[in-house]
């Protein structure tokens, strides 16, 4: 087997720490919610173009890929692009797309959450290229993928299902505070939704309020979330009520209808049918007639696709000893010591990665959970190079040199 300098890889990760950090600022600067991503999928693509990527392209909803040599086995190394929005500017102490820079850190929407993850993987390719760890044994391919915010998967859905592409496994660059990370729980969007007779508010029991039906079936989802199975590995099976709507012909009557979403999270062994099962067999959801669905998303991308599936998302877990689990660890383990393998608490593209079509998905990502989705959110510009250099390898160590 081929020797690995780590040492030089090392040093070249740390040799492009600059353009590294340029790149990213570049793409925050760029912004993009969910389905505006094309100024950055333009940019990402130019960037792997000047870094002499084999192949270059935009899918077609928006996703920019691109591939490094021409191996026999196809290793993917994925980051998404979209971020959420700022929320409240004044809980900002810095401009979220000017963002900064000090010795330490990378500030600005999307910094940790997670385009540095995607600024990392385009440059360990690189790496790779520089110190002659390519061979024809792998391709090293990065996807910064769209959509992912508003449906975590769709993108990797696409890229399946429609463009065929299935690599051996998926790096996941999302953020891992430093660890390795081999699953997370699955999720689910549900709705629920009761109805009631208006009438006029000066005389309310004419009417059947919706609402006051809705309050006893928020009771009990909530004693509900006590009940759920915790796995030791995951954690618990979560639910809670994120959102309250209602209809009512003014603020003068009666309302007549109430609808509520629940955010459901799957721990191991939990299925999607068991959890609808679980709302529908409250007693105030069948004493009130109540209908339980699951939401369906749909949206237009920025290159006009039109794409979509139903919310829900798998949970999935790789095992420890897994191939894939233990090449990121062996490359953590050469260049910066024994890692730490744990899980994400939030949920990422890995639920149709692994999830819906078992392709193998291991973790490791520059910056840190909390960040995401946080005002005055940053990176470590360390975190960058790290795994900028643990990318480099891991293909190589996967394949066996």
């Amino acid at each position: 087997m081929s020797h690995i300098d780590y040492d030089a890889v090392r040093s070249a990760a740390e040799g492009y720490r600059t353009d590294m950090v340029a790149f990213l600022r570049a793409l925050i600067r760029n912004k993009g919610t969910s389905c505006h991503e094309e100024a950055k999928s333009r940019l990402i693509v130019a960037e792997m173009e000047r870094l002499g990527y084999t192949t270059t392209r935009i899918d077609g909803l928006g996703s920019a890929i691109g591939t490094m040599g021409e191996g026999e086995t196809l290793i993917a190394f994925d980051g998404h692009i979209d971020t959420v929005g700022v929320g409240n500017p004044e809980n900002w102490t810095f401009d979220p797309f000017e963002g900064f820079e000090d010795d330490e850190l990378v500030g600005g929407r999307g910094s940790s959450d997670q385009l540095g993850g995607v600024v990392a993987a385009v440059y360990g390719g690189r790496i790779a290229k520089d110190l002659g760890l390519l061979s024809d044994r792998y391709t090293y391919m990065v996807t910064g993928t769209v959509q992912e915010e508003d449906c975590d998967g769709l993108c990797w859905l696409h890229l399946i299902e429609v463009d065929g592409v299935r690599p051996a496994f998926v790096v996941s660059t999302e953020s891992t505070d430093g660890g390795i990370y081999r699953g997370h729980r699955g999720r689910m969007e549900i709705r629920v939704d009761v109805t009631g007779v208006s009438c006029h508010g000066s005389a309310p029991e004419r009417g059947d309020n919706a609402i006051y039906k809705m309050a006893e079936i928020l009771l009990e989802i909530r004693d509900l979330n006590g009940r759920l199975p915790h796995d030791p590995f995951l954690g618990k099976g979560t639910v809670t009520t994120s959102e309250i709507f209602f209809t009512s012909p003014s603020r003068c009557a009666v309302a007549d209808g109430c609808w509520i979403s629940l955010d459901r999270r799957l721990t191991h062994g939990e299925t999607w049918e068991g959890a609808i099962a679980q709302i529908v067999d409250l007693p105030a959801v069948r004493r009130h007639g109540a209908t339980v669905s699951l939401y369906d998303y749909r949206a237009t991308a920025w290159t006009g696709k039109e794409y979509g599936q139903e919310c829900y998302f798998p949970t999935w877990v790789v095992p420890e000893d897994s191939p894939e689990v233990q090449a990121a660890a062996a490359a953590h383990r050469a260049l910066f010591g024994e890692p730490r393998i744990d899980k994400w608490t939030f949920s990422t593209n890995g639920v149709a990665i692994a999830g819906r079509h078992g392709i193998p998905v291991v973790g490791v990502g520059p910056g840190r959970e909390a960040q995401a989705h946080a005002a005055d959110e940053v990176t470590w510009k360390d975190d960058l190079v790290r795994c900028a250099a643990l990318y480099s390898v891991l293909p190589t160590l996967y394949c066996g040199q």
